[in-house]
């Protein structure tokens, strides 16, 4: 009875050890940022024909996307093992912790890239190399340099996680259009006031770990002036897609809404900031950017199937 027992318990740690790989592996991948990267690139599949893309496209497109995505997500979690380990936020992550080690977390990204630019090149290649062009740019100008070199490091950086309604676009069409460029606009003039909310919430975590974000070099009062602009820009930009006759009233109304509801959001941040605001306006840019891309799939879907 007791040989049983011991053998069970085995089994049981057994099992449990390997489901902590599987999510040590999954966690590199950044999955919640993959999932949202996805739904833009989808978007701009689907904008760029007047119906829907074939099943062809959208399967190897987002599975090529999310791969090559995946594995900048990975290299990003090699590149800065050392800040994460410094960083309240980042400390439990894989590599940090010594879960997953460096050489096993290289293998596994560069599976990824690979994998997901010939799936890529199946369908064309210049999604291909355009999307290998974002994974670089995120994961070494990004990571690498930017990071470290300069506190509007997010902007110039956000062009790289800007990229994907642009890659959906070309992943369907073969070729780059300025329609597909607004919707990179979009997520271009989001990012800033996304990031910079979660840096005012992670201030002190930066400051530890030596990272010259926005708050850290320029202050508090100044960050929130930053968010509080960039938000009235994309307002702004947030009516190019209805001005240039590719979206509808749907989403004129949807996006209308939610900018205002960011620029709130970054108006008490700036003139009636209370403990936890920053976290929540955060968390709010994150649904924002979701609400943003479902409005215009639906005003699409609306108008192709009127």
């Amino acid at each position: 009875m007791a040989k049983v027992s011991v053998q069970s318990l085995a089994n049981s740690t057994s099992t449990r050890t390997e489901t902590a790989v599987w999510r040590d592996y999954l966690e590199l991948t950044k999955p919640k940022v993959v999932a949202m990267l996805l739904l833009t690139a989808m978007v701009g599949m689907c904008l760029a024909v007047p119906a829907l893309p074939t099943a062809k496209v959208v399967i190897l497109g987002l599975l090529g996307i999310g791969m090559q995505s995946a594995a900048a997500a990975v290299f990003n979690h090699v590149i800065d093992r050392r800040i994460d380990r410094q960083m309240q936020r980042t400390i439990h992550r894989p590599v940090a912790k010594g879960r997953v080690s460096t050489m096993q977390a290289l293998a596994f990204g560069v599976t990824l890239m690979v994998v997901g630019f010939a799936l890529l090149w199946a369908l064309n290649s210049l999604v291909a190399w355009l999307t290998f062009a974002s994974l670089i740019g995120y994961a070494l100008v990004y990571t690498v340099w930017l990071k470290h070199a300069t506190p509007q490091n997010i902007v110039i950086g956000g062009l790289a996680g800007a990229m994907p309604p642009l890659l959906g676009w070309v992943a369907v069409t073969g070729s780059l259009d300025p329609h597909a460029l607004l919707l990179v606009m979009l997520v271009f003039t989001w990012t800033p006031p996304h990031f910079w909310a979660l840096a005012i919430h992670r201030q002190k975590d930066y400051a530890k770990a030596g990272v010259p974000m926005l708050p850290v070099t320029h202050g508090v009062e100044f960050t929130k002036t930053m968010i509080l602009l960039y938000t009235m820009l994309l307002i702004v930009v947030g009516f190019l897609p209805w001005l240039a006759g590719m979206s509808g009233e749907i989403y004129l109304v949807g996006s209308f809404a939610l900018n205002l509801g960011f620029a709130w959001y970054a108006w008490r941040l700036k003139f009636a900031d209370e403990k936890g605001l920053a976290w929540q306006t955060f968390k709010y840019s994150i649904w924002h950017i979701f609400g943003l891309f479902v409005a215009l799939l639906a005003d699409h879907a609306w108008y192709a199937l009127a």
